[in-house]
């Protein structure tokens, strides 16, 4: 599979008739917002949804999947989040940017159990017991 090299909508809507980038469009806007972030002593939660097809290995996301994945995070994201490919068919991704205020260390267990509860609530049982969601906060360190 390529990847599209021009950064575009990946043809998809999720929840809200939010649209999804494709991954070149997608990890642009990541870096814009990664160094928005930085410059503002922010931080950004990069959340990544995969379906395992063994272990180490993601597998490919088909319509069903996808459907569901793109949908489950565009109903947890707000307004100013964005979300598309990560990786083009592999890894569904989300950024969700934080506030001026350093974010509780739990927060990042927080925003990976609501988001896949949103999407567990839209994937066959099949499926969800397959689904990986990881959380990885970016930017600036925590204050302490």
């Amino acid at each position: 599979m390529s990847v599209d090299p021009v950064p575009a909508y990946a043809g998809l809507r999720g929840a809200r008739g939010a649209q999804v980038f494709n991954q070149t469009a997608f990890r642009h806007f990541l870096a814009f917002e990664l160094t928005r972030a930085r410059r503002r002593q922010r931080c950004l939660f990069l959340v990544l949804v995969a379906l395992r097809e063994r272990p180490g290995r993601s597998a490919v996301l088909r319509e069903t999947a996808t459907t569901a994945i793109f949908g489950g995070l565009c109903a947890s994201a707000r307004e100013v989040d964005f979300v598309g490919w990560f990786r083009e068919a592999h890894v569904a991704a989300a950024v969700m940017v934080q506030g001026s205020q350093a974010p509780e260390p739990a927060a990042t267990g927080q925003v990976a159990a609501r988001a896949r509860k949103a999407i567990e609530a839209r994937l066959p049982p099949s499926f969800a017991a397959r689904l990986r969601v990881r959380v990885v906060r970016l930017g600036t360190p925590l204050n302490d």
